[in-house]
Order: structure tokens, then sequence, then C-alpha cells
């Protein structure tokens, strides 16, 4: 697939009711970018685990940032006030 360039952002505010949401929407978007499906689930369950990292009590808003830039694919999960996650892969 040719080389991709971009930003898609999500602000969340509610965990518990987007879990599903945010699993689908990472799905369609990495396999329009071209991830086969080993790899669309092993940066699922990656996104799970950057979820699961600890949110400051109390601040349940979350901000998940998927760039594409100079073929890399970084996801960056960050609760207000806490540790920002972060996981990346060479594009398809």
């Amino acid at each position: 697939m040719a080389a991709h360039e971009f930003v898609f952002a999500l602000q969340l505010s509610d965990e518990p009711h987007f879990d599903a949401m945010l699993a689908e929407v990472a799905r369609t978007l990495l396999a329009h970018v071209g991830y086969g499906a080993a790899a669309i689930e092993e940066l699922r369950g990656a996104i799970r685990v950057g979820l699961e990292s600890a949110p400051p009590a109390g601040q349940p808003r979350c901000d998940v940032r998927f760039q594409a830039q100079s073929g890399q694919l970084q996801i960056t999960i960050a609760y207000a006030g806490g540790e920002v996650w972060r996981t990346s892969r060479p594009l398809p």
C-alpha cells in the first residue's frame, strides 16, 4: 500500500463505555492502512495494555492518537494528569 501520513485522534470521556467502540475504530483504521489480521490483533492487544496503564483517580478523560509518519505508526494513550503510553510499528 502507498505511504500514509495522517493523524487520527479521539478524546474519550467515559472509559467503561468506550472499550468496544475504540476496539472497532482501531480495527477499521489498522485494516485500512494495510495491516494483516495478526498485526491488527497484536496492536489491539497493545492498545488494551495502554488503556489499563493506571489512569489517575478521578480523571476519566483519555486521549488516543494514531499518527502515521515517516513509515511508522505511533499510537499514544494519555489520561488527563497521567503518564503517556506509546507504541509504534512500521507501516505495512
